[in-house]
């Protein structure tokens, strides 16, 4: 809206317009979108509907030491104070931070701390974002019109600054419960022990790399690693050896895998199981074979073992290209068998099994 179409308005006009907007930016800030969306749409509307030519929030990081994002709407370039983030030491807008009370410039050119950003700006009002005295950000409205911020019309952006300051919390709150599901999300999926994938984010796993797999007509690969004589070595040293033997070896499993395709999962008690995609037998064998040497080459103590004076693994392996007739879980109960297979030839090496052919129902 112009000056002049404002000024034309009867008072009970304006504060009919002015309760209008109140109503609109209230519908606005409980909106679901973007928070920079949001306000994006206040700034607009208040641009639109009433005779300012700059409207902005100008947003504070946590510390409130900084501003460090502006939305804005209206006609002219605003020069901001420096490029963001820019110190509350300086500007008008800094001034309102620092003070925590709205700001009524009613001569620009006269106010030390104003910053020019236009030579038609005449008057400015600020008004810090406070939510149960939290200071989120300044809202900044600048006019061509002296008159323009009167006691009525500063009690309406007032009440706007509390609905703006609504919405930045409600984004806080979202953003934060994000942050938390993420985590949670993380923890579901994450072994307690190890910090390695668990049993729920394998199986999930396997069954999305299966559906894949069977698209593509690719192969994929499964390991099974189980720990020789766990048991004797727990009962030997107790269950926080054991533990931390546990921890020792997920580390090294994932040391040794090493791609971003792969992964190392705890499958249950002291085995570990590896999933690797696009990986026929012969190669998974490979990798399955360094892996076994690998853990031997560290020597993890394990005097009461049955095998030798360390730690070693027993492998076992499976490998198919997906078929439509087959679930997911033939590769589990193949690599199963090879595992028994491995252990029962006397533990420390590596069993590979071609998964069947003929079909497993569903």
């Amino acid at each position: 809206m112009s000056t002049a179409g404002w000024h034309r308005q009867s008072v009970a006009e304006r504060r009919a317009m002015l309760t209008e907007i109140l109503a609109q930016v209230s519908s606005e800030a409980l909106q679901g979108d973007s928070l920079e969306a949001v306000l994006k749409r206040i700034v607009d509307c208040l641009v639109a509907r009433l005779p300012v030519t700059i409207a902005s929030i100008i947003l504070l990081n946590e510390s409130q030491t900084h501003f460090v994002q502006e939305v804005w709407s209206g006609e002219l370039d605003l020069e901001l104070p420096a490029e963001l983030p820019w110190p509350v030491e300086l500007g008008a807008a800094g001034r309102c931070v620092r003070s925590g009370e709205a700001q009524l410039i009613a001569d620009v050119r006269s106010d030390p701390d104003y910053v020019p950003g236009n030579s038609r700006v005449s008057s400015e009002y600020l008004v810090p974002i406070i939510h149960r005295g939290c200071l989120h950000g300044v809202l900044n409205l600048e006019s061509t019109e002296a008159r323009f911020f009167t006691r009525e019309v500063r009690a309406a952006f007032d009440a706007i600054a509390v609905q703006i300051a609504g919405a930045v919390h409600l984004a806080c709150v979202v953003r934060e419960l994000e942050v938390a599901n993420r985590k949670l999300q993380q923890l579901s999926m994450s072994d307690g022990l190890t910090g390695i994938a668990n049993r729920r984010c394998f199986d999930e796993r396997l069954a999305a790399e299966w559906s894949t797999h069977l698209r593509a007509k690719r192969p994929l690969a499964l390991l099974l690693v189980d720990v020789d004589c766990f048991k004797l070595l727990n009962d030997a040293r107790g269950h926080l050896h054991g533990d931390e033997c546990l921890r020792d070896l997920a580390d090294i499993c994932t040391e040794a895998i090493g791609t971003k395709e792969s992964l190392v999962a705890r499958f249950g008690g002291e085995e570990f199981a590896v999933l690797l995609p696009g990986c026929d037998l012969r190669t998974a064998r490979r990798v399955g074979e360094g892996l076994r040497q690998y853990i031997d080459e560290m020597e993890l103590p394990h005097p009461t073992s049955t095998v030798s004076d360390h730690v070693t693994v027993s492998v076992g392996i499976s490998a198919i290209k997906p078929r439509a007739s087959q679930r997911c879980e033939v590769l589990i109960e193949t690599a199963d068998r090879a595992l028994y297979q491995a252990k029962s030839r006397g533990r420390n090496r590596v069993v590979a099994r071609s998964v069947p052919m003929q079909g497993v129902s569903r």
